[in-house]
């Protein structure tokens, strides 16, 4: 059995890399891409710095199972099944949509199943209620005592652990961007950045929700708001896990030019702001720009 208090063999600090791209040049933009995709084959990402506090405290609480929530696409799923099979821990995921239970697994949920995630697919109403406490009892009462991670593992401990994003970008961006489902590590993010550096979270999911739960968590784990940060709720292309024509091809030119191929649940959507906003003169010449690949 893993023990969580001693790190897995891992890239960190996560490299920085430069990216030359004449679009941005010819608005004066440097853009370094963080990657934090490369930190572990498994973990990760910001679902690597989410997970590491909360697994040290279900360890140290004597919890032998996480239980969690995602819908069809999660990385958090995904990423909460691997650590459990890294560290010895029994998951559940607790998925939204009971229609598709009886449905192929596509293959974000298969890899979770793989590493031996008990997959519980429940009703979309119910999914809304997911953080009441008699809902959670539930739960707890079908699958057995567990230490349980909100939807996207974005809670206290998981913002804390984003801090140490920012403390590793440091001052060597104006601009750091990054994409948002949950809000915890823009939080976390923010909190850890110095200086005057500003975060800017791309929403990829429809709503404007984000800085409300953004400003929410701050508040839950430093007992006030921190940092410069804002929230883009333009470019999410449909809501969540959806795409679009203009996204599709955006990515396939990234792809091509600078050999990443950015995911679109994702990834995509935040570059996509990134290169827009440039585009429309947000940043001013000389803008540094660093964009977190999440994974």
């Amino acid at each position: 059995m893993g023990d969580v208090s001693e790190p897995l063999e891992l890239s960190l600090p996560s490299p920085a890399v430069e990216v030359a791209d004449e679009r941005l040049a010819r608005r004066g933009v440097r853009l370094a891409l963080k990657r934090d995709d490369l930190i572990h084959p498994e973990l990760t990402g910001n679902k690597y710095r989410k997970l590491r506090l909360n697994l040290v405290a279900a360890r140290e609480g004597g919890h032998r199972a996480l239980l969690t929530f995602g819908g069809a696409w999660s990385n958090h799923l995904r990423a909460t099944a691997a650590a459990g099979r890294l560290f010895g821990f029994r998951t559940v995921g607790v998925v939204r949509g009971e229609e598709l239970a009886g449905r192929p697994l596509n293959a974000s949920l298969a890899r979770a199943a793989a590493d031996g995630m008990r997959l519980d697919f429940v009703d979309r109403a119910t999914y809304r209620r997911a953080a009441e406490p008699e809902v959670i009892a539930g739960l707890l009462a079908r699958h057995g005592p567990a230490y349980v991670l909100p939807e996207g593992g974005s809670n206290t401990l998981a913002v804390h652990g984003c801090t140490d994003l920012g403390r590793e970008i440091g001052d060597s961006a104006d601009v750091v961007a990054v994409a948002c489902g949950t809000g915890g590590t823009l939080a976390g993010l923010a909190a850890g950045l110095p200086g005057t550096a500003e975060a800017v979270g791309f929403a990829v999911l429809r709503g404007d929700f984000l800085t409300g739960e953004v400003r929410r968590l701050q508040q839950a784990a430093f007992g006030d708001t921190r940092g410069r940060w804002r929230v883009e709720n333009r470019f999410h292309h449909g809501g969540y896990a959806r795409t679009s024509p203009e996204l599709a091809a955006f990515a396939a030119d990234f792809a091509a030019r600078h050999g990443l191929v950015p995911d679109r649940v994702y990834v995509a959507k935040m570059l996509h702001g990134v290169f827009t906003l440039a585009a429309e003169g947000a940043f001013p010449p000389g803008t540094r720009v660093t964009a977190v690949v999440t994974g």
